[in-house]
């Protein structure tokens, strides 16, 4: 089977095809034939080193850690009624490897089942991006008329959360760069997507708001952009933090959120179960025409390294996958 392995720390030209022998799943383990493999910004973060103190990942080693597919084989003690059934999954753990696979080795208690009515390429957007966003719909429990703000609003889960604050009946501001990728924000929904490769974003947060600022921050850019959206972060309100592409998680004042009222979520990890609700969740409400991923490029698995590249452009819009 054809594998892409990234047999040094670097940038994206480390990431290079080969043929591996084809996995045998151990006792509960299934093999996946996969045909959708997600691509995580973390992911790049991994593969350059940049993220070496945090995640046990050491060259070589083969990237990825969600796919979807059909279930290929199975191992002693799993329910052989999961043969051929269409799945999504996670392949490891914090930092796993093994999703840029034609087939990918998933435990079977991570399985999810990709609901009728929903395409692969679908679900293998929704897994990742999908579980975080309904988890932090969940724990925020936007209410009607809510300003929410929400940056890097046109990466993949962006426009998710675009879309769930918008059905959730809150005023959704969108804040991410170029025009191209503001338009994609206003078609999922957002009342306002602000360009913050400019000076005076933020004040034009302010002034939608009427001087008030966001009820609630969903920060997937981090760094000097996360540390602008929490100056508009309204006093009581929330300020959540999931994601780094400005170069790292903003440095937010203890003081100045205690004396503003304002909780501050980082972000955390899902235990297995509620990272597959959350997913789950996620592929129902697709399924059901609810929500709809915007998958913005697509690359043939042997061309992982165009994937990484264009993440780190900055010019992916919605989702980035890999196609075997």
């Amino acid at each position: 089977m054809l594998v892409i392995e990234a047999a040094r720390f670097g940038g994206p030209e480390v990431l290079t095809p080969r043929e591996a022998p084809d996995p045998v799943p151990r006792a509960g383990q299934v093999v996946v034939r996969v045909h959708a493999a997600d691509v995580l910004f973390l992911d790049t973060l991994i593969r350059s080193g940049a993220a070496a103190g945090f995640f046990p990942v050491r060259p070589p080693y083969v990237p990825g850690n969600g796919v979807s597919g059909h279930v290929a084989a199975t191992g002693e003690g799993v329910d052989p009624s999961w043969a051929g059934r269409a799945v999504a999954a996670r392949t490891g753990e914090a930092g796993g490897r093994g999703g840029y696979a034609e087939r990918a080795v998933v435990a079977a208690g991570d399985l999810i089942p990709v609901p009728s009515g929903l395409g692969l390429t679908e679900a293998a957007a929704l897994l990742h991006d999908g579980a975080t966003a309904e988890n932090l719909l969940e724990r925020d429990a936007l209410q009607p008329g809510q300003f929410v703000l929400v940056t890097a609003a046109a990466g993949g889960m962006g426009l998710l959360l675009v879309q769930l604050a918008r059905a959730a009946g809150a005023r959704v501001i969108g804040a991410a760069r170029g025009q191209r990728k503001l338009e994609a924000v206003r078609a999922a929904g957002a009342e306002l997507a602000v360009d913050y490769s400019g000076p005076g974003w933020a004040g034009q947060v302010l002034e939608h708001t009427g001087g008030r600022g966001a009820d609630v921050v969903f920060d997937g850019a981090g760094g000097r952009l996360g540390g602008a959206a929490f100056g508009v972060t309204a006093t009581g309100g929330r300020f959540s933090a999931h994601g780094v592409s400005d170069g790292g998680f903003a440095a937010l004042p203890a003081e100045g959120a205690a004396r503003r009222g304002i909780t501050v979520h980082p972000i955390g990890q899902y235990e297995p179960a509620g990272f597959r609700r959350g997913a789950g969740m996620a592929m129902a409400e697709a399924a059901a025409g609810r929500i709809r991923p915007v998958i913005g490029q697509a690359f043939p698995l042997e061309r992982a390294a165009d994937a990484h590249a264009a993440l780190e452009s900055r010019a992916a819009i919605g989702k980035t996958l890999l196609l075997t």
